[in-house]
């Protein structure tokens, strides 16, 4: 008998993932560089804080809708941006469907597999992130490409110091897939072949392109050209954000923010909202877990523009603790891989699913009738959970 598509939980998502991708596709999607510390403290920090809910005087209804850069979303968590989604052949496109379904935003990386047209056609409230990569000319014209499709806002993520090697192995990701590397790979593909099929149904393999990086006349760079490209690309000054910034015109939010200095010169530069992220512990690892000093940087710059929360997230619990110390929103980015890669865009749609019940849950047990309700009262917060980077201590 098969098994029911739907899970539960996206722990069950990323576990029916694992056994349905080839091992080098779901190794590149597991989080974590050196020793993994980051990515576990991601996690273990939202399992450390508690609910305090009430017993009586609950709302019937309650009101899980938002808005974020001006963009209305029908509950606070937004698809983040991830690179060559090769785990499923509709990809990005799949995923912005299902975000479209669910009524929330849809992030599209300048490294995804599928063209920013295709992605904001299948869903018009599409952010599409960029990192500072190239000369100028280049980045204005990836501007005037999303803006050109539709695009709401920029994304500019700058949190990336090519942190390599971990200790439990980095898979081998070849640059292109040809025949040559198509008989190599083989014995590593065929014991999955639910996945090689779905590809071959659809009559292509994956590329391993960035198609939202060709340039006018030219060809698509591989995604290893194009990591080749923003790694020899000098590192950015506050001054360079701030013309990006400008050069965008529109809303504009800044990805990678752990320290209340660095939000107050994103500040200064003129964003719109930031992100509290440390590149879901793929960065330096053992930089705290991004809930941890969120407050800080919420008490600091939250009045004079949004600031959401991006990592470690993969329970509706999850979000409304994000909510409750400061986040307008949550974005989210292993949780829909994994959906995708269990069950394609219904899998995704699954993983939105479980975010907002779970969501709504809480909102209803802590006796709120609006996720605008929650605040640190409705939190079992632990002494010294809260970190504050550049800025003093907490």
């Amino acid at each position: 008998m098969p098994r029911n598509p739907w899970f539960e939980t996206v722990a069950e998502a990323q576990r029916r993932a694992k056994k349905r991708l080839p091992g080098m596709v779901y190794g590149a999607l597991v989080a974590g560089s050196e020793r993994g510390r980051t990515i576990d403290d991601n996690m273990q920090a939202f399992a450390d804080l508690g609910l305090a809910p009430r017993v009586a005087g609950h709302h019937a209804q309650r009101d899980l809708s938002t808005t974020v850069l001006g963009v209305e979303t029908s509950f606070p968590v937004v698809i983040s941006p991830t690179g060559v989604q090769a785990v499923h052949p509709d990809g990005e496109v799949a995923v912005a469907r299902a975000a479209a379904n669910r009524g929330v935003i849809m992030g599209l990386s300048s490294f995804a597999s599928k063209p920013v047209e295709e992605v904001a056609e299948a869903n018009p409230n599409t952010f599409f992130q960029m990192y500072w990569s190239g000369d100028r000319d280049a980045m204005i014209q990836r501007m005037e490409r999303a803006r050109k499709a539709g695009a709401k806002a920029l994304i500019a993520t700058l949190d990336w110091s090519f942190s390599n090697g971990r200790d439990w192995g980095s898979p081998a990701i070849p640059e292109r897939i040809d025949l040559k590397t198509m008989v190599r790979m083989a014995p590593k593909v065929l014991p999955r072949p639910g996945w090689l099929w779905r590809f071959l149904k659809t009559g292509r393999i994956p590329d391993l392109t960035a198609p939202n990086l060709q340039p006018p006349g030219g060809t698509a760079p591989t995604f290893f050209g194009a990591y080749g490209e923003w790694m020899q690309t000098p590192p950015p000054t506050w001054d360079d954000v701030k013309w990006l910034r400008e050069e965008w015109g529109g809303p504009f939010m800044l990805k990678g923010v752990t320290r209340v200095d660095d939000a107050r010169k994103a500040v200064d530069a003129g964003v719109s909202a930031l992100s509290v992220s440390n590149h879901g512990g793929n960065n330096l690892d053992t930089t705290p877990a991004t809930i941890r000093v969120l407050p800080a940087i919420a008490e600091a710059v939250g009045d004079q523009v949004e600031v959401l929360l991006d990592g470690g997230v993969r329970r509706g619990g999850d979000v409304a603790k994000a909510l409750a110390l400061g986040a307008r929103a949550v974005l989210v980015g292993r949780a829909y891989l994994w959906g995708l890669a269990a069950n394609g865009q219904a899998g995704v749609e699954n993983v939105l699913d479980i975010l907002r019940g779970g969501l709504d849950s809480a909102v209803l047990g802590l006796g709120h009738s609006s996720v605008h309700d929650l605040s640190p009262d409705d939190l079992v917060i632990p002494p010294g959970f809260r970190l504050t980077l550049g800025g003093g201590a907490d």
